[in-house]
């Protein structure tokens, strides 16, 4: 039986083509959300409440599963930077008042239509691979980066002036992204995926669950 060292070389290679991979499937999303200025106002209304169903009751559990997931103490200082400024700052109080100003707080068929794709992330998550875990939440970091400014505008489409959520979490996100893809690097080099596992399964998950999120139940794209 043979064991397979990674050289700093194929490491830096490795990352490289996970960050590339995971910056397509980002671009991808984000080139697919539809055009504000042709959405409905209970459309956009939609939008923002399932983003809010979803986020402000989940985001601490995913960060914190990943936490819990990792071996490399070199991880660890990203994720708790991360949980660290969700808690001190109330981000999940900063996420319900902008869902309220744009007066999308969701409903019972906003938690509904989510329910479904949202649960699946959660038990994936619940499983603790760290590697999966970080490469999830690099993901999910990523698109959010790039998303707050689609989610402004249709708060402000709405009627919102309070962008303190989508202001806060379009610059925080950059660094966090860039720490989680570090931090898989670190966990990657002392706790590598099992060959039979898909290195992307989370990501495909919380993929559906975006496009939920933006399109209810129709559109999704292929893996």
């Amino acid at each position: 039986m043979t064991t397979s060292v990674l050289t700093p070389q194929s490491q830096s290679d490795l990352d490289a083509s996970i960050q590339a991979k995971i910056t397509s499937m980002i671009d991808d999303l984000v080139d697919s959300l539809p055009d504000p200025k042709q959405l409905t106002s209970e459309e956009r209304r939609g939008i923002i409440a399932r983003y809010s169903a979803v986020l402000e009751g989940n985001f601490i559990y995913w960060m914190t599963a990943a936490y819990l997931a990792v071996q490399a103490e070199e991880a660890r200082p990203h994720l708790i930077e991360n949980l660290y400024e969700e808690v001190r700052d109330a981000h999940p109080a900063m996420l319900r008042r902008f869902a309220i100003a744009a007066h999308a707080f969701p409903g019972d068929a906003d938690a509904f239509a989510v329910n479904e794709d949202l649960t699946k992330v959660r038990v994936f998550l619940g499983r603790l691979s760290g590697v999966q875990s970080l490469v999830t939440m690099a993901f999910f970091e990523g698109f959010i980066q790039r998303f707050m400014g689609y989610l402004a505008e249709l708060a402000t489409a709405q009627g919102s002036t309070d962008m303190e959520y989508t202001d806060v979490h379009g610059i925080c996100d950059i660094a966090h992204t860039q720490g989680l893809f570090e931090a898989l690097s670190a966990e990657m080099a002392i706790n590598p995926l099992d060959p039979a596992d898909d290195l992307y399964e989370g990501v495909y998950l919380l993929r559906a669950l975006l496009q939920t999120i933006v399109f209810g139940n129709a559109n999704k794209l292929e893996n």
